[in-house]
């Protein structure tokens, strides 16, 4: 099963030409072209699951096309997208950030999946979404320290009643450093699918590990890399899992 975790910028760009004429212009300007070129190179992954972070769904920067319906469409997957702000934000109703939103997609079946969202913080959204094998769960959390550490928290109390294996991903914002998760690590035994902390932000030169993909011990981590592609801010991470269990089935059938 392969993984893709991609913070896309809402397939705004990044790099130098994203702060010309005017600091961050790039943040408004359309996607379509840096879309394409993102759904190319996720096309060419042949991912089964894919966490994206920072999608439009429907802004004028993106024809008021949602771009997870758009890849979702083109990669011929089912796909999960919601906005990122809680219910009651002022971000729901602002022109743009209403449309900012985060998505999971998926060429396997979809079993139930649900929004949860944290108390503190800006961004709130925790998508949940129950595949027959294991549950999804997408992040992005907080850029303040004290609300990320209270994001943490709530999400060990949502993986703590899970009863299938899990896979965590998102963008962390630990701008601390990965030592930030060592505590919820602890916690809830999920594993770093990129134990040497490779960074991945900014793409064009990383010196951050802000994205994670954390998963269950049932689950092992094989062929974890992160390409250089610079179409966002953010570098992907991909990785395969195999089900240990089901390698242990084999080996005693064997």
């Amino acid at each position: 099963m392969r993984f893709l975790l991609y913070n896309i910028r809402y397939a705004t760009g990044h790099g130098v030409s994203y702060h010309l004429p005017l600091p961050f212009s790039g943040f408004f300007r359309r996607t379509t072209r840096k879309l394409d070129q993102i759904v190319e190179f996720i096309e060419s992954v042949k991912p089964d699951i894919i966490a994206l972070i920072e999608v439009d769904s429907g802004s004028y920067r993106s024809e008021r096309c949602c771009q997870a319906d758009i890849i979702a469409g083109k990669l011929h997957q089912s796909h999960i997208v919601k906005t990122k702000y809680g219910i009651k934000s002022l971000a729901c109703i602002v022109p743009v950030l209403n449309k900012q939103s985060n998505a999971l997609l998926t060429s396997e079946k979809i079993t139930t999946h649900q929004f949860h969202y944290f108390k503190e913080g800006f961004k709130r959204l925790v998508i949940e979404v129950e595949l027959a094998e294991v549950t999804i769960f997408i992040v992005h959390l907080s850029l303040k320290y004290r609300h990320r550490q209270q994001q943490l928290e709530h999400l060990h109390r949502l993986l703590k009643n899970n009863g299938k294996p899990v896979i965590l991903a998102g963008d962390f914002n630990t701008f601390r450093g990965s030592r930030e998760l060592e505590l919820f690590k602890a916690a809830t035994g999920l594993e770093d699918a990129n134990p040497m902390h490779h960074p991945s932000h900014p793409s064009h030169s990383p010196h951050r590990q802000l994205d994670f993909i954390l998963h269950s011990p049932e689950l092992e981590a094989v062929n974890f890399h992160i390409p250089d592609i610079r179409l966002s801010d953010h570098a992907p991470l991909i990785c395969d899992f195999n089900y240990r269990w089901k390698e242990q089935a084999a080996e005693k059938k064997t």
